[in-house]
């Protein structure tokens, strides 16, 4: 484990590599089980049609959660063997099992990889979080939950038939069932009515306002003495009363009492407590929108950091999508390792997030061999990374029964002057060949591409140049026009042409996570 490092890939195989007690703090923002569409909008700026794409979190019951499912109530050491054999009694073979069995896999991993003094935030929603608790719960150690905390991640949810569902749920669990865990304790301002008491002030204009001195009515007694003629049960020693007289901090009554000075410019603020409502979810308007969707505050991670964790520290984050987690450890100094499924947030954190840091990339491959290499080991994560080299383009979520498309882009241009923008086909299909090349496989994908009215597309291979057949296929489609230049309607590229730095011959695409112009460089 490698800090400063983004590593693409299932965290299960990154976290299974790294050795024992490494981490300080996690956190993780997986997949939710939501049973919902997050819909990212290609936007409607720049004259791009507003388009959705389904970024799908619904999990299904098949032959990969059957066998997880099925080991883990054979391996009776297992972290979560009770939790999850438990939970198929009570779920069934459903997706709900399907999801938790799939987290269960992982928060076992990240136990080991967790130092005994660390803490771990699983962040979750409504809909999965009890369950969720339950395998935290066999993994962790009950011992072990500090709280669960309630982020009001949006201000007002309209549902027609229920409570408005407005907040996100955040699992922490922290230390060996000791004190020997790290805990910094955040505050928040004071509201303006509790800052209104502070109505007195010194010569210097400092506010402040007056507190019982005396020890009256509290457990554990006082100490009784005469102070400048009024006698009690004082909270302090003398020596302690007449320091606080010379430092100017008593308030002496008309009524001859003695009171102490609270000033508010000493006061640390309101201990942040499990309801958390002063941060703001990430919005359209919002300065670090980034696009991509279920995008977390910064301050949100600010928090979390800061108060699980010391400079130095090393935080992981398993599931950094855009990486706001490697973000905010990076500003309060922290050592951070981050790793994703997706190349494309890979790309994001590396190329726009952090770019003046560089961070370093593995599982990215570098070159042909290393291409070839993840090609024959994950033809998913293949298809998908070759995909997003180019700018523009966007993987599906789904990687089956994708009816011949592996991803998809939109042109900002209109194919066609004269027609209508909303008419004009502006839809760029593409797929991805990890194996050899296949005649027939390209002509169906030229199908899909008339099928889908799509107004280019573009087939990825490995390391194929087109064969006569293939060029006269291509040919056959034609070409269309879009601005002032002719462009292929079907083209092949491969990666070798991406490590050669040749681009393809594309018009400018709209960002597929928020439909501004994308750059045209090709993401290295």
């Amino acid at each position: 484990m490698r800090t400063g490092t983004l590593y693409y890939g299932d965290c299960l195989e990154w976290l299974r590599r790294w050795p024992d007690d490494q981490a300080d703090l996690i956190y993780l923002d997986p997949p939710f089980n939501s049973k919902s569409d997050y819909n990212i909008l290609w936007g409607s700026g720049n004259g791009v049609p507003a388009q959705v794409r389904a970024f799908t979190d619904t999990w299904k019951w098949d032959h990969a959660a059957q066998q997880r499912v099925h080991l883990m109530g054979q391996a009776v050491a297992h972290p979560a063997h009770k939790s999850v054999s438990a939970l198929r009694t009570v779920l069934g073979e459903s997706g709900m099992l399907a999801y938790l069995s799939y987290m269960a896999e992982r928060l076992a991993e990240l136990r080991r990889v967790l130092k005994p003094s660390g803490s771990i935030y699983l962040h979750c929603d409504p809909t999965a979080s009890h369950y969720l608790k339950v395998v935290m719960d066999d993994i962790f150690g009950p011992q072990r939950f500090l709280n669960e905390i309630v982020w009001r991640r949006t201000s007002a949810h309209s549902d027609s038939k229920r409570y408005g569902s407005n907040t996100d749920t955040i699992l922490f669990y922290g230390g060996a069932g000791t004190s020997s865990w790290t805990w910094n304790p955040q505050f928040q301002p004071y509201s303006a009515d509790y800052q209104q008491r502070f109505s007195r002030r010194d010569p210097d204009g400092r506010r402040w306002q007056d507190d019982n001195l005396t020890a009256k009515g509290l457990s554990g007694g006082g100490y009784e003495y005469a102070y400048k003629g009024t006698t009690s049960l004082w909270r302090v020693p003398l020596d302690t009363m007449k320091r606080l007289d010379e430092e100017g901090r008593l308030h002496f009554t008309s009524k001859g009492g003695i009171r102490i000075k609270r000033y508010l410019d000493e006061q640390q603020g309101n201990p942040v407590q499990s309801l958390w409502t002063d941060i703001n979810p990430v919005n359209s308007q919002s300065k670090e929108r980034l696009g991509y969707p279920t995008q977390k505050p910064l301050a949100l991670l600010k928090r979390i950091i800061s108060s699980s964790s010391n400079r130095g520290d090393l935080v992981l984050d398993p599931f950094c999508g855009c990486g706001t987690t490697i973000e905010a450890a990076h500003q309060l100094e922290r050592a951070w390792v981050g790793v994703d499924i997706s190349a494309h947030a890979i790309d994001l954190i590396s190329t726009k997030r952090l770019a003046p840091v560089k961070p370093k990339v593995e599982g990215i491959p570098k070159d042909m061999h290393g291409a070839s290499k993840l090609a024959n080991s994950n033809r998913f994560d293949f298809e998908a990374w070759a995909l997003t080299r180019v700018p523009g383009l966007a993987p599906n979520e789904s990687k089956t029964a994708d009816s011949g498309i592996d991803g998809r882009g939109m042109l900002l241009g209109t194919v066609e002057a004269g027609q209508a923008a909303e008419e004009a086909p502006r839809l760029v299909l593409g797929q991805v060949k990890s194996g050899g090349f296949s005649l027939s496989q390209l002509r169906d994908f030229c199908a899909v591409v008339q099928r889908e009215r799509a107004a280019m597309g573009i087939y990825i291979t490995l390391d194929n140049d087109p064969t006569p057949a293939a060029r006269q296929e291509l040919a056959k489609m034609g070409r269309v026009r879009i601005g002032s230049r002719d462009y292929p309607k079907v083209q092949m590229w491969s990666i070798r042409d991406y490590f050669e730095q040749q681009h393809p011959d594309l018009p400018s695409l709209a960002d597929p996570y928020t439909g501004k112009p994308e750059q045209q460089e090709l993401f290295r």
